[in-house]
C-alpha cells in the first residue's frame, strides 16, 4: 500500500481526531489520493482482515458490531452438553461474546468502566476443545496488522494491556444496561454478587457462571496471566481463585504466589481453593483439568 500523506496518529487502529479529519475531509490535490487509499484499505478488509474498525464509534459500539452466538466454540457448548441453549445465550449475552470472521470465538476484556482493552481470538472444535492448529490472536494485533502494515515499528511498539475477562460485569457500565446482559433490579442496575471466582479460562468462567450463578465468574485467561494488580477491582468483595490442577503443582504454586502478594495489595483476604489438588485423581491431574472439567465429570459418574 502506498504511503499515505499523512502522519498516523500514535494509535491509528483508532483514528485519531486530526487523522480522521484529514481522511474524511480531503480538500485539493489530495483528495484523489486519500479516495484511491480507501478504496485499497476496502479491498484489502474484504479479503484478509478478520474484524472491520470503525471510526467514530465508542469502544462497546465496537464490541456490539461482533456480537455473535455463531460462533463453533458456542454451538459445540451446546451440543456437548456444558450448557443449555438458554443457558449459553445469557451467558453470551453477559459476557458479549463476539466472533471473528473466520469464526473464532471473541473474548472480549472490556474493564469495569466500559473501555475495551482487547478481545482473545479462539477457536474450537466441535467437542468443544481447543483447536490447537489454529492459534489464537488478539483483535488489537490484528488491528494493528492491518491499519500499520507499512509501519511494523511502529506497530510493534504500541503497548497492549489486558484485564481480568468479565471485569465490565464487576461495577455498572454501559454495557450491563437491560439487553446487554447481567441480571438487573428494577431501574435498569446490575445486581452486585459478593462472591467473585476466578479461574484460568475464558471457556471455564462462561460455563460455570450458568452452573453456579451466585458467584461472579471471571478469568485471568492463562496460569500465568493472572497479577495481584488485575485483582484491584474486586477490592471489597469476597475472592476465590480456582487454579487449574498438573502433576507438578505448578499451577496451585503460581497462583499461590499472586494470591499473598494480592491480600497484601488489596489488604484482605483471599480464598485459593485446594479442591482440585485435593480431589483430582492422577489422571486428572496429568490432563490438567480445571475445575469445569472437575465438575462434569463428577456429574457425569453418577449417571
Amino acid at each position: 500500500m502506498s504511503t499515505p500523506p499523512y502522519i498516523p496518529s500514535s494509535s491509528p487502529y483508532i483514528w485519531g481526531e486530526r487523522y480522521g479529519k484529514r481522511v474524511l475531509q480531503p480538500i485539493g490535490p489530495y483528495q484523489k489520493i486519500v479516495q484511491e487509499v480507501r478504496a485499497e484499505i476496502a479491498e484489502k478488509a474484504r479479503k484478509k482482515l478478520i474484524l472491520h474498525h470503525c471510526t467514530n464509534c465508542s469502544d462497546l459500539d465496537f464490541v456490539k458490531r461482533h456480537l455473535s452466538t455463531a460462533s463453533l466454540f458456542c454451538r459445540s457448548v451446546v451440543s456437548m452438553g456444558y450448557l443449555t441453549q438458554q443457558q449459553m445465550e445469557h451467558a453470551a449475552e453477559r459476557y458479549l461474546l463476539g466472533m471473528s470472521r473466520d469464526g473464532g470465538v471473541i473474548f472480549w476484556q472490556l474493564s469495569s468502566s466500559g473501555k475495551m482493552y482487547d478481545g482473545k481470538i479462539m477457536y474450537y472444535r466441535n467437542d468443544c476443545h481447543r483447536d490447537h492448529d489454529h492459534k489464537p490472536t488478539w483483535v488489537m494485533s490484528e488491528l494493528k496488522k492491518f491499519y500499520l502494515e507499512d509501519f511494523p515499528d511502529l506497530a510493534a511498539g504500541l503497548p497492549s494491556t489486558h484485564c481480568l475477562f468479565g471485569a465490565h460485569l464487576i461495577t455498572p457500565t454501559p454495557c450491563s444496561s437491560p439487553g446487554m446482559g447481567g441480571e438487573h433490579e428494577k431501574g435498569g442496575m446490575p445486581l452486585q454478587k459478593e462472591t467473585v471466582a476466578v479461574v484460568e479460562s475464558e471457556k471455564t468462567a462462561f460455563i460455570m457462571s450458568e452452573i453456579y450463578p451466585q458467584y461472579e465468574w471471571l478469568a485471568a485467561g492463562g496460569m500465568n496471566e493472572l497479577t495481584a494488580s488485575k485483582l484491584f477491582l474486586l477490592k471489597g468483595r469476597k475472592i476465590i481463585l480456582f487454579p487449574d490442577t498438573d502433576e507438578n503443582h505448578m499451577a496451585y504454586n503460581t497462583w499461590y504466589k499472586v494470591c499473598k502478594e494480592a491480600m497484601f495489595l488489596l489488604g484482605q483476604n483471599i480464598y485459593l481453593s485446594p479442591l482440585l489438588e485435593q480431589q483430582a485423581t492422577k489422571d486428572q491431574k496429568k490432563r490438567k483439568i480445571d475445575i469445569a472439567d472437575f465438575y462434569f465429570e463428577k456429574y457425569l459418574e453418577k449417571y
